[in-house]
């Protein structure tokens, strides 16, 4: 296998693993809160916004990570 193909592979499996990791843990906390504002129907506001919040930094670090396999896609840092 080549280089370029080691490349190519390598970033597929960022971004896939990244995106399962994503949507699992944004999907276990999606449970906890559905939970949660079971138990406590009175906190189902604040929670609310505290999983949203949440959930948006979870799907940043899944664009952090596509953004450094693009990287390793077009510059290339390892050379060849």
């Amino acid at each position: 296998m080549t280089n370029i193909g080691l490349i190519a592979l390598t970033c597929g499996l960022i971004i896939s693993l990244g995106a399962i990791a994503a949507a699992f843990g944004i999907s276990i906390m999606g449970a906890k809160y559905l939970e949660s504002s079971a138990r406590q129907p009175e906190l189902m506001n604040p929670l609310r916004t505290n999983v949203l919040i949440l959930a948006g930094l979870v799907d940043a670090v899944y664009l952090i990570a596509v953004g450094v396999a693009v990287m390793f896609a077009f510059v290339n840092p390892f050379g060849a």
